[in-house]
C-alpha cells in the first residue's frame, strides 16, 4: 500500500489536511520557542535590575555584551548539531537530547537564586541543547511530505505559526511572571514547558516511522556490496563528467549564484544586527525610557486589547490540539496527556494573569510585553505578504531585501524621533509607548520582506551538494549579526551620555537604509548573476 505521507500508518491520519506528525512537531517546536523567547525576554532585564529588585545590578553595557555572545552562539551551534545528527545519532535522538539539555538549562537558571554559577551553567546548556534541537526538528518536517509542492510549503507555514505562537506566549507569560513575581519563577516556567514538549515528542515519536532514525554507518548507500559498487561508480562518473557534480549546470553559473548567496548573507548581517536590538537596547528603552503606567481609560483599553491578544490565539491553538487528540489519542495517549496537561497549566496561568491585571486600578505594562508585538504582527500580516508575493506585484529578491532593510531602518527612525525630547545623559524618561509599538510594526514588516525570502533563495541558488554548507554560511552570518548587534547595543550609555538617545537609534536607521539603497542599485546585476532563478 502506497502512503501519501512519510512515516507510519498513524501519520496518514490528517489534521487540517496535513499528517498528524506535523502537529506533534508543531507543539514540540512551540514549547521550545516558548522556553527560548520567554527566557530571552528576561535575560537583560534580570541582569540590569537592581539587587533590591532581585536582579544582579549589572551595568547595561555588560548585560548587552553577555546577550551578544549568547544569541550569537545560539546560531553557531545548530551548524554543529546538524552535522552530529546527519553523521551520528539521527534527527529524532538529536531533538530529544536537545530538548532534555535545554530543560536542564532552564532548571539550572531557576536556581540562580541559590548560587550565581547555576545561571551561567544554564546558559551553556541552552546553547548546546539548541544546537541539537533547532536544525533537526525542521529537517523532520520536510521528510513528512513525499513531494516538493504546495503541500510541503503549507506544512512549513503551519510549523512557522507554531514558532510564533510559542514566542508570543513565552514572552507574554514568562515576562510577566519574571517581572511581577520573581525572575527565577520566570526562568523556571520556561523550563516546565520545554519539559512537556520533550515528553509529548518522546512518547509520540513512533508516528514518524523511519523518519529521523539514526543514519546507516556506511554512509550514503546501504551497507551491501551492490551499494558500495554504486558509490564507486558514482565517484568515477563525477571524475569523468565534472558537470554532473553541478547538476549539469556550467561552472560559471554555479559560481555566480554562490556569489549572490554570499551577497545576500552579507546584507542580512545589517538587518539582524539592527533587528536583534529587540532583546537588548530596545528592552532597556522599554524598561527605563518608556511611559508604561496606564490609568483610567488607557488602562481599560490595554486590558481589553491584551485579553483579546492572549485569549484568541490560545483558543485557536487549543482547537488544533483537540483535532490532534481526535486522530492520535487512541494510539499515543500518554503523549496527548502530557500535551493536554501543559495546556491546562497555560490556561490556568493566563486566567490568573488576566485576573490580576483587571483587578488593578493603575496598570504598569511589563517591559517584556512589547516583545510579543513581533509575533503578533507576523501572524497578522504574513497572509497579506504571501498574497502579495503571489500577485503580479511580486518584486525581485534583491528588491524584497531592500524593502526589508529600509522598513527596519524606518522603525528605528520612529524611535529616534520619539527620543528627541530625552535630555543628553538621561538614565530614565517617559516616552510614549506608541513609538515603540510603531517601531515593532515596521521591524516586523521588514522581517516579512527579508527573512523568508533569504532562506528561499539559499535553497534555490545552491547546487544540491552544497545546500547544507550554504545554510551553514547563512546561519554563520546571523551569528555574526547577533554578536555585532549586542556589542553595538552595549554602547547605549556611552552614546546617550556623549550625544543623545536619538543619535543612538539614528545609527540603526541610517545603516540599514543605506544598505537597502545599495541593494536596490545592485538589483539588475544580481538578477543577471542569478541566471533565471526568481
Amino acid at each position: 500500500m502506497e502512503f501519501k505521507f512519510g512515516g507510519s500508518i498513524a501519520n496518514q491520519k490528517t489534521v487540517l489536511g496535513h499528517p498528524s506528525g506535523l502537529f506533534v512537531l508543531f507543539f514540540t517546536e512551540m514549547w521550545e520557542r516558548f522556553s527560548y523567547y520567554g527566557m530571552r525576554a528576561l535575560l537583560v532585564l534580570f541582569l540590569v535590575s537592581s539587587i533590591l529588585d532581585e536582579g544582579w545590578g549589572w551595568e547595561r553595557a555588560d548585560a548587552l555584551v553577555l546577550y551578544a555572545w549568547y544569541t550569537s552562539l545560539v546560531y553557531i551551534t545548530p551548524i554543529i548539531g546538524g552535522l552530529i545528527a546527519d553523521k551520528v545519532m539521527g534527527y529524532r535522538k538529536a531533538v530529544f537530547w536537545g530538548a532534555l539539555i535545554m530543560t536542564l538549562g532552564h532548571l539550572s537558571m531557576a536556581f540562580e537564586v541559590i548560587a550565581d554559577p547555576f545561571f551561567f551553567i544554564g546558559l551553556a546548556l541552552l546553547i548546546l541543547g539548541n544546537g541539537l534541537f533547532k536544525p533537526n526538528i525542521s529537517s523532520m518536517v520536510g521528510q513528512l511530505y513525499k513531494t516538493e509542492g504546495k503541500e510541503k510549503d503549507a506544512g512549513y507555514t503551519i510549523f512557522y505559526m507554531g514558532i510564533n505562537a510559542g514566542a508570543f506566549l513565552g514572552i507574554l507569560l514568562c515576562g510577566y511572571i519574571g517581572e511581577q513575581v520573581g525572575w527565577h519563577y520566570g526562568f523556571g516556567l520556561a523550563g516546565i514547558f520545554m519539559f512537556f514538549g520533550m515528553l509529548q515528542f518522546y512518547y509520540a515519536q513512533s508516528i514518524f516511522g523511519k523518519i529521523g532514525m539514526k543514519p546507516p554507518k556506511t554512509g550514503v548507500f546501504l551497507d551491501d556490496v551492490k551499494g558500495m559498487d554504486r558509490l564507486k561508480e558514482a565517484e568515477e562518473e563525477e571524475e569523468d563528467n565534472p558537470d554532473v557534480v553541478e547538476e549539469e549546470v556550467p561552472a560559471h553559473i554555479v559560481s555566480d549564484r554562490l556569489k549572490v548567496i554570499g551577497i545576500f548573507a552579507f546584507f542580512t548581517i545589517f538587518f539582524w544586527w539592527a533587528f536583534e536590538q529587540a532583546g537588548g537596547s530596545m528592552t532597556i528603552f522599554a524598561k527605563d525610557y518608556t511611559d508604561r503606567v496606564l490609568v483610567d481609560s488607557g488602562a481599560i483599553i490595554f486590558k481589553v486589547v491584551n485579553t483579546l491578544l492572549t485569549v484568541i490565539p490560545l483558543l485557536i491553538i487549543t482547537w488544533v490540539l483537540a483535532l490532534l487528540f481526535k486522530q492520535t489519542f487512541k494510539k499515543y495517549a500518554l503523549s496527548n496527556i502530557f500535551l493536554g496537561t501543559s495546556f491546562a497549566i497555560i490556561w490556568g496561568i493566563v486566567i490568573w494573569v488576566l485576573y490580576r491585571q483587571f483587578n488593578s486600578e493603575a496598570l504598569e505594562v511589563p517591559a517584556s510585553w512589547f516583545g510579543i508585538l513581533n509575533s503578533f504582527f507576523i501572524i497578522a500580516f504574513a497572509p497579506l505578504f504571501s498574497k502579495l508575493w503571489e500577485s503580479k506585484y511580486n518584486p525581485s529578491g534583491p528588491v524584497k531585501f531592500a524593502m526589508g532593510l529600509i522598513l527596519l531602518g524606518l522603525g528605528f527612525g520612529i524611535l529616534a524621533y520619539g527620543s528627541l525630547a530625552i535630555p543628553q545623559g538621561a538614565q530614565v524618561a517617559s516616552v510614549s509607548m506608541v513609538f515603540l509599538i510603531a517601531a515593532y510594526l515596521f521591524h516586523t514588516l521588514g522581517e516579512l520582506c527579508l527573512s523568508p525570502v533569504g532562506l528561499s533563495y539559499v535553497s534555490k541558488l545552491s547546487p544540491k551538494r552544497l545546500v547544507g554548507m550554504m545554510f551553514g554560511v547563512w546561519f554563520a552570518s546571523s551569528a555574526l549579526a547577533n554578536l555585532l548587534g549586542g556589542l553595538t547595543g552595549s554602547y547605549i550609555d556611552y552614546i546617550v551620555n556623549n550625544y543623545s538617545m536619538a543619535i543612538f537609534f539614528l545609527i540603526f536607521t541610517l545603516i540599514p537604509v543605506g544598505a537597502g539603497i545599495i541593494m536596490l542599485i545592485l538589483n539588475r546585476k544580481l538578477l543577471k548573476m542569478m541566471h533565471g532563478i526568481r
